[in-house]
């Protein structure tokens, strides 16, 4: 199972190479770019953990390429994906967002179908790694 969230989802995995051209296509339109990351990839789950803070007043994708490798570093069984974020307009906007990281295995969801009251059919998607506590999802 291969999560599919964000630009490039259905691309093969980007190299670091073609990871700093986006961050300098970012830095190039002015957007701030943060990192996040989680073990819970439910396509629901729009709100991961922060890396830090997002990086308003760096202008140099080698510096985030370095923050992206500490991310790494640190995290490394963990889904982590980098953020562009437009405030030109007085508010944050997401402008681009893709996987930079995944976990050496992505256990993938579970479709549970349940009978409802009537004719109603009820569909829940549950990711297996939430099956683990957080912290423990891919060790």
């Amino acid at each position: 199972m291969r999560i599919t969230q964000g630009c490039f989802s259905f691309l093969p995995d980007l190299t670091d190479v073609q990871i700093s051209k986006q961050i300098q296509y970012c830095l190039d339109n002015n957007w701030a770019v943060s990192l996040e990351y989680t073990d819970d990839p439910h396509p629901r789950n729009t709100y991961w953990e922060m890396w830090g803070h997002p990086m308003f007043d760096i202008k140099d994708a080698k510096a985030i390429m370095g923050e992206l490798n500490e991310c790494r570093r640190m995290k490394d069984n963990y889904y982590i994906r980098m953020c562009a974020f437009d405030a030109t307009h007085g508010w944050e906007s997401l402008q681009m967002s893709f996987i930079v990281q995944r976990p050496a295995v992505e256990p993938g969801f579970m479709l549970s179908r349940q009978e409802a009251e009537g004719r109603n059919i009820r569909y829940e998607t549950r990711s297996y790694a939430a099956d683990k506590p957080e912290g423990q999802r891919y060790s």
